[in-house]
């Protein structure tokens, strides 16, 4: 197949699809923002419209390698690792920074997805798929966000939509 990549996320289905041209070659159950969908800085919501992957971060990483601001903490999360600080949020294995494509709409001032740090990332695999849960970003499982890592590139097209 010739054509390039493009991810497509229905927050409706919590599924994001991988799409080669007009053909779907892989789907993942996921998890939106709990706060449902929406652009408005620290509205903590998962944003729609069009956007792009804008950086990859985490290639090569262990599994459960926790990041703190896109760089890695030297910590492997595990369940007792939870216990001790049940309120972080755990972004784990690999990143896929999003920025949008839509001024006014995901992009630029009060509504820009990348200066509100959302990403496709992983989770802890004990988090449950398919229940809005998430503080805005995509979460998957780890297994998932590699394999969908490695079959994607910065500047990769990706619509949210509901």
């Amino acid at each position: 197949m010739s054509a390039e990549p493009r991810i497509q996320v229905v927050i409706s289905e919590q599924v994001l699809r991988l799409w080669q041209g007009d053909t779907p070659v892989a789907e993942y159950r996921v998890a939106t923002a709990a706060n449902g969908p929406g652009e408005a800085n620290g509205s903590l919501c998962t944003p729609r419209g069009r956007h792009r992957i804008r950086a990859k971060v985490g290639g090569g990483c262990p599994e459960n390698t926790v990041f703190v601001a896109r760089r890695p903490t030297g910590e492997r999360y595990s369940p007792g690792l939870r216990r001790q600080a049940p309120e972080r949020d755990w972004i784990l294995t690999r990143i896929l920074w999003l920025c949008g494509e839509e001024p006014g709409r995901n992009r630029l001032g009060r509504v820009d997805t990348m200066r509100r740090y959302v990403y496709i990332h992983g989770a802890p695999d004990d988090d449950p798929m398919g229940v809005p849960s998430s503080k805005g970003c995509v979460k998957m499982r780890n297994a998932d966000i590699i394999d969908l890592f490695d079959r994607v590139a910065v500047g990769t097209p990706v619509v949210i939509e509901e």
